[in-house]
Order: C-alpha cells, then sequence, then structure tokens
C-alpha cells in the first residue's frame, strides 16, 4: 500500500449543509475514502438524495435533516453519528447561506440569519463534537468552512464576511485549546463553480461552458484557483486523516488546480516613537512609516486573458 494512502476506514464524519454543492462534495470524498457519513441539510429531499448518491457508489450514509444554528440541532447530529456509526471522528461544518446587501441596506434580519448559520452553526456544532471526541480520547478533526471573503473581506457581504473572519479567528484558538485532547482543527477555503459563484459576471460564461461538458481554461484553474466543487474535495479526507495529525490551526485555500496555505493576521510594519505617539507625531510620520505601503482590501477581480 503506498504510505500516502488517505483511508478513513472506521472512521465517522458529520458534514453540515451537504445536501448538494461543495457539501455533498466532502461528504462523498470522505465516503470514497471509507468514512461512514452524516449528511446533512435542511432539504429533506437534498439530504436523500445525497445519501443515494453515496451508498450507489459504495458508501456509508444516513440522513439527518436539520438546521444549524442551535445547540440542540448539534447535538441531534452528534448523536445520530454516534447511534449509527458508534462513534465520532470527522465535524466538517459547511452549512451557509447568503443575504448580500451593502451596509446602508442590510437589515437586522440578514445579519443575524447569516451569522446564525455559519458563526453560531459552526461554534455549536464543533462544541458538540469536541465533547464527544474527548470522551472518546482518540483525538478528532474539526474541519471548518472558511471563505477568501472571510481573508479580505467583499463588497455586499458584511454579513458572510465577519461570520467566515470569526471562522478563521476560531480556528486559531480551538487548535490551541483542544490540542492536548488531539484534535486537529484547520479551515478549507474553497474556491469552486456553485450555485454562490455562478451568479459573478467574470466567471458566468465559463461556468456555463462547463456545464456543457467544457473545461474550465488554465489560467482559471491555476490563475484564480477556480474550479469545480470535487476539486476542493480532497483536502476533507486529507485533514481528517492520519497525514494531517500534526496539521492544526491552519486555514487552507484550495480551487482550481492550486492549494494554497493563507497567512495569519501579522502586524506588517511597525514605527516608534520616543516617549510615546500624538495625533500630531502620527500624522507627521504616517505616510512614511508605518502608512506607506497599506493593506489592500476585497477579493481580487479575476484577470481574465484579453479583457
Amino acid at each position: 500500500m503506498d504510505s500516502y494512502t488517505v483511508d478513513l476506514s472506521g472512521k465517522v464524519a458529520v458534514v453540515t449543509g451537504s445536501g448538494r454543492g461543495l457539501g455533498l462534495a466532502y461528504a462523498s470524498a470522505l465516503a470514497r475514502a471509507g468514512a461512514s457519513v452524516v449528511v446533512n441539510d435542511v432539504d429533506e429531499a437534498a439530504a436523500e438524495q445525497a445519501v443515494k448518491t453515496i451508498t450507489e457508489a459504495g458508501g456509508r450514509a444516513v440522513a439527518e435533516v436539520a438546521a444549524v444554528g442551535t445547540g440542540e440541532a448539534a447535538e441531534r447530529l452528534v448523536a445520530r453519528a454516534v447511534e449509527e456509526f458508534g462513534r465520532l471522528d470527522v465535524m466538517v461544518t459547511n452549512a451557509g447561506i447568503l443575504r448580500d446587501r451593502v451596509l446602508w441596506k442590510m437589515t437586522d434580519e440578514d445579519f443575524d440569519a447569516v451569522v446564525t448559520t455559519h458563526l453560531r452553526g459552526t461554534f455549536t456544532c464543533a462544541r458538540a463534537a469536541a465533547v464527544r471526541m474527548r470522551e472518546q480520547g482518540e483525538g478528532g478533526s474539526l474541519i471548518l468552512v472558511g471563505s477568501p471573503a472571510g481573508q479580505r473581506g467583499n463588497f455586499g457581504q458584511t454579513n458572510y464576511s465577519a461570520a467566515k473572519a470569526g471562522i478563521a479567528a476560531m480556528v486559531r484558538t480551538w487548535s490551541m485549546e483542544l490540542a492536548r485532547a488531539g484534535i486537529n482543527v484547520n479551515a478549507i477555503v474553497p474556491v469552486a463553480a456553485t450555485a454562490m459563484t455562478e451568479t459573478i459576471p467574470a466567471f458566468a460564461p465559463y461556468i456555463e461552458a462547463m456545464k456543457e461538458g467544457q473545461p474550465l481554461p488554465d489560467f482559471l484553474r491555476k490563475t484564480e484557483g477556480f474550479g469545480t466543487a470535487d476539486d476542493c474535495a480532497a483536502l476533507v479526507p486529507f485533514l481528517a486523516s492520519g497525514h494531517a495529525r500534526e496539521v492544526t490551526g491552519q486555514c487552507v485555500g484550495i480551487g482550481g488546480d492550486r492549494l494554497a496555505l493563507w497567512s495569519h493576521p501579522r502586524e506588517a510594519s511597525v514605527a516608534y516613537a520616543d516617549g510615546g505617539w500624538t495625533p500630531e507625531t502620527i500624522a507627521a510620520a504616517w505616510h512614511t512609516s508605518v502608512g506607506a505601503a497599506p493593506e489592500t482590501v476585497g477579493i481580487p477581480a479575476p484577470k481574465i486573458p484579453g479583457a
């Protein structure tokens, strides 16, 4: 057997929001690697179809229909894994929704719905999983789903960007808190053609062509790191495997042909003033010291050849 073979036989995973799209790709990849999977979605039909897809391919899966966000829903997911398969080794917190609006048009309901699903849903599911994994005493993997929007911000996505940035911060915190229990905690930062991205004008014609059987061009797969949901899925079994036992506290990007490690926020430049700073000395020094090369914001626009 290849020493780099990823074999998850005997492992049990929960994947939230896995009825379709990226979540289904993650669940299917885990099942192909040998894990038993609890598929979760708010759409019962989608969840059952996902289970059928996995089992017809030779995998083991059951569905648990629930809207993540509450502690009760998280407990149900963990309990279902234990009842059906006897244990829990992997929690993938993928469930998410969008309510995109610019700041002055975003309602309380828009903000709360996205933060509840993404941020609170990640917290409650990770907490329930951590409790079970610590009781088992054999380690485990928390695989949280981030986004480039959480790393750099994105126009019209106050709620989503804030939630995904919070998830990156939780990865770092939980990796420290759970280290002694042998539980690794990482975020994946996927970029793929999904219902959420096919509305981006620069990507739309290529996604339509892909639906008609044409491959995505190399500049998208490599330069932009943009591909299919299945392209992103390989990272999940790796992070759940023994090969990633020492990988923790990281945000790992994947998409198309590209795999990347995101940096943690860090001081980009520093200046000093004897005795401390005043508003005037900051103004005098800003443009020639710490402010000489300000950080950029936002997700860079795709570089379309010939555009």
